[in-house]
């Protein structure tokens, strides 16, 4: 089924009897061309590109609780492609692009804003730092803009200019930035694979690999029972050291808790997406009139999808460093995710040293907004064994190689990227 107002009218005056499900919840199969590990975002869009781009449906996404429940339904849904590093910025600005077009893409309203996103500094240091990175995305096709104190105070007289330890004296301003409704994103890849003939399994979780003599994977092991697969790539996000795990393989990767919050709803007042130079806080409101923010991840290791509390606090006065005014308003809800943090910050997107295996991890802070993109170049990878040009640089060997892209020049710590 096509949505269209004409669809809409026609289901309103039958008295909307007549939807059907947007994908089908399969059963699995005994064997598949490609099996994909993890219903979110990356899985689902990469089994969409593997069925549109490259002509491969008999595929099969494996989920081990709903899809959508994991990192696709625990981020703050903002879109952006403000990096500063040749590996990074062409691959987020390829994300960015499909991301405009996605909706006549997939017929399907993923609510994509593109509303702006503004990174405030508050010294001579970052302001330089963000010229080069405003140079870097300019030089890769991107759209980018210095803004002075003048400028940001006209886009968001709110904020606390004369703040006695970090004054805002401008920003770096993406126009095209923006955010998008997190789970439409995940229903909508969904409804794409399932009507190209991917099978799409729930309550599915991999607890083992399947293996032929010579140690290649040639399938999954489920609480669903074995799925023989020529391929298998696995799409975790924060459990990727974990599945990998399950085949010898020991990841470049520390799992973190991330928390976000959503305040209670109000009056339309953040213009875009915001984010706070002097520290890690970064807010936009949500349709509904909820601020949406989040900061730093946990300081240790963790697979709990809860937070704890010195990090609400430190979030918080992040927030309250960069708006005051938002001291009265009460948070409504808070979720934390678990995201794969690599030596270098930046994603893998590679063979494993297992033959049959490819991996897709270590997002870090940058699953959401990459989402499209990962699909597009996990799907030509798998298809093609090569790596997608605009993902080369995401090789696995890289931290042996000393081929970093090290995008914070925090160094080997993944909490610090």
């Amino acid at each position: 089924m096509r949505y269209s107002l004409f669809t809409l009218a026609r289901q309103a005056l039958s008295g909307h009897k007549g939807w059907r499900p947007a994908w089908r919840d399969a059963e699995p199969a005994e064997a598949y061309d490609i099996v994909i590990v993890g219903g979110g975002g990356h899985g689902l869009a990469t089994a969409h590109y593997l069925s549109r781009n490259h002509g491969i449906t008999r595929v099969a996404v494996v989920e081990k609780g709903w899809i959508g429940g994991g990192n696709a339904g625990r981020n703050t849904t903002i879109i952006r492609s403000n990096y500063g590093l040749p590996g990074n910025e062409a691959f987020y600005e390829w994300s960015m692009k499909l991301w405009e077009g996605l909706e006549q893409e997939l017929n399907y309203n993923t609510m994509v804003s593109q509303r702006g996103i503004v990174n405030l500094y508050h010294s001579d240091a970052q302001r330089d730092a963000y010229a080069r990175r405003g140079n870097a995305m300019i030089l890769h096709g991107a759209d980018a803009e210095m803004l002075d104190r003048d400028a940001v105070r006209r886009m968001a007289p709110f904020l606390d200019f004369d703040n006695a330890r970090f004054p805002i004296m401008g920003g770096l301003l993406q126009s095209r930035a923006g955010t998008a409704r997190h789970d439409a994103v995940v229903w909508g890849y969904a409804r794409a694979a399932s009507a190209h003939g991917v099978d799409i399994i729930q309550n599915c979780e991999v607890i083992g690999f399947l293996r032929d003599n010579s140690g290649a994977i040639t399938g999954v092991e489920t609480t669903r029972g074995p799925i023989r697969a020529g391929k298998v790539g696995l799409a975790v996000a924060g459990h990727s050291s974990r599945v990998a795990a399950l085949a010898d393989i020991r990841l470049p990767i520390e799992s973190h808790a991330l928390q976000a919050f959503v305040s209670e709803g109000l009056k339309p007042t953040i213009p875009g997406v915001i984010t706070f130079g002097a520290g890690h806080f970064y807010v936009s409101q949500s349709d509904k009139g909820g601020l949406v923010f989040g900061g730093d991840i946990d300081g240790y290791n963790s697979y709990a999808q809860r937070g704890n509390l010195p990090v609400v606090e430190d979030v918080c006065e992040g927030g309250m460093a960069l708006m005051p005014m938002i001291g009265r308003a009460r948070i409504l809800r808070s979720w934390g995710g678990i995201v794969d943090m690599t030596m270098d910050g930046s994603p893998i997107i590679d063979r494993a040293p297992v033959e049959g295996l490819y991996l897709n991890a270590g997002w870090c802070y940058g699953g959401f907004k990459a989402t499209p993109a990962s699909g597009w170049c996990f799907a030509h990878l798998l298809a093609t064994g090569k790596p997608h040009e605009t993902a080369a640089a995401f090789r696995l060997d890289r931290f042996a190689s000393g081929y970093l892209i090290d995008e914070k020049g925090a160094g080997a710590q993944p909490n610090l990227h």
